[in-house]
């Protein structure tokens, strides 16, 4: 088995192109979800929305429901792109990513 990359040498063979990195993207999914405490933020949005429709502001609320839909599918889409940029950043996250088992590193063909 190959010993894993420590944070420096994982920035520089990014940056060099040495490697790729695929990101589990279910696993980076929930964690971006538990960082931002999506349930918190979007049901009570989610909440507002239907009020706001059942109390006349049907407009208003149909609006809100798509902003905040289309928020959640955003934040879902950028997922893995935040865990490998937060990676390269910092250390300790990169030592949980990868413990995780969100980060998969394979060499390329590049010298």
């Amino acid at each position: 088995m190959e010993e894993p990359l420590t944070h420096e040498q994982f920035v520089a063979a990014f940056h060099e192109g040495r490697i790729k990195v695929d990101v589990e993207r279910k696993g980076a999914v929930r964690l971006v979800s538990a960082r931002l405490l999506l349930p918190f933020v979007l049901l009570p949005l989610f909440g507002l929305a239907v009020a706001l429709a059942i109390a006349g502001y049907l407009v208003a609320g149909i609006g809100l429901f798509v902003a905040v839909f289309l928020l959640r599918f955003f934040i879902r889409a950028s997922s893995p792109g935040f865990v490998i940029s937060s990676a390269l950043r910092d250390a300790r996250f990169y030592a949980q990513a990868r413990e995780a088992g969100l980060l998969q590193i394979r060499t390329t063909d590049r010298p």
